[in-house]
């Protein structure tokens, strides 16, 4: 085989719409989304909306356990703004949690940031899930900048959720920014837009503050989906699947065309183990939830080169 086929990791992220779940406690959608996990079979999965999982002692999120083949699951807590918090399940064959931290920046969702070492590699790898704010642009702001933090030098990570914001790189992009003018969700105009240089434009904020390069500084992140796009050439052209493919909303019509607005990111030492980046939108998917899964794929022994301490010493990460 090759590393393509054998050593990997796959780390996948997915908001499932109010888990699966309807108001009337029918949970045929959660069901579907577990047989499409499960045939992926992701050694990280970052899970938003997980809704009201923590009632009950975490009854949900044992059973979403189960279904994954035993993960490791890490919950952050919901709030009194939302009953939908954030997850983070892996694999304990691939990796050995040693910390679990909770980051509250508001009132909004916590991120779940679980911290493991991968079997092979002395240096940690900090995991994130994230469900940036959906209706204000300067809490989502404030939430980018929390989460920047975990790519502080010395550290590797892996971030990824729903952004509620746009790349902040258009001209690169499969689908361009909205036109805001033809989307009939007002609300959805009054939450997804800054004021900048006296206009109303799309919020790109978020990914300028995690994967944006400032005043010749190198980003704190690399956004995956771009970097398969831009440095590994992935494209439908040679038959790959388009990282840049739009993942929400799968099923509203008042918000005009599908965006990019879930997304993973990882610290630069990191994302060179890339291997291939996809969102995977198919039936079941759309029937399951509102957003398309985004899956990186990531070479084993790359990841762990790159987590041994020489390797993060080379990157000028660890301080002489």
């Amino acid at each position: 085989m090759t590393e393509c086929d054998d050593d990997v990791i796959r780390v996948a992220s997915w908001n499932i719409e109010h888990n699966g779940i309807s108001n009337s406690g029918d949970d045929v959608r959660w069901h579907l989304a577990m047989d499409i996990l499960a045939e992926l079979q992701p050694d990280v999965l970052l899970r938003q909306e997980l809704t009201r999982a923590e009632m009950y002692g975490q009854r949900a999120v044992w059973a979403e356990s189960r279904r994954l083949g035993g993960h490791i699951p890490f919950l952050a807590g919901a709030t009194p703004e939302s009953a939908n918090p954030t997850g983070v399940y892996v694999d304990p064959d691939v990796f050995r949690p040693t910390k679990f931290f909770e980051h509250r920046t508001g009132m909004w969702h916590p991120v779940c940031n679980p911290v493991v070492q991968i079997d092979g590699a002395p240096s940690e790898l900090s995991l994130a899930s994230f469900h940036l704010c959906s209706f204000d642009p300067a809490m989502r702001a404030t939430e980018a900048h929390r989460l920047a933090m975990l790519g502080k030098p010395g550290m590797a990570a892996i971030i990824g959720g729903d952004c509620n914001s746009y790349p902040h790189r258009p001209v690169d992009e499969t689908v361009p920014l909205p036109a805001w003018s033809s989307t009939t969700d007002r609300s959805l105009f009054q939450s997804r837009t800054i004021v900048r240089d006296g206009k109303r434009v799309s919020d790109t904020v978020p990914d300028e503050i995690l994967a944006g390069e400032h005043d010749g500084l190198p980003p704190v992140f690399v956004e995956l989906g771009h970097y398969a796009a831009t440095v590994l050439g992935q494209s439908t052209a040679a038959g790959h699947p388009d990282p840049l493919a739009p993942t929400s909303s799968l099923w509203r019509t008042d918000q005009g065309e599908m965006r990019r607005i879930d997304r993973i990111y990882a610290t630069p030492q990191i994302a060179k183990t890339l291997i291939r980046l996809e969102v995977i939108v198919n039936d079941d998917v759309r029937e399951a939830s509102d957003h398309g899964i985004v899956q990186a794929t990531f070479s084993g022994p790359g990841m762990r080169r790159e987590l041994s301490p020489t390797a993060l010493s080379d990157e000028g990460l660890v301080a002489a």
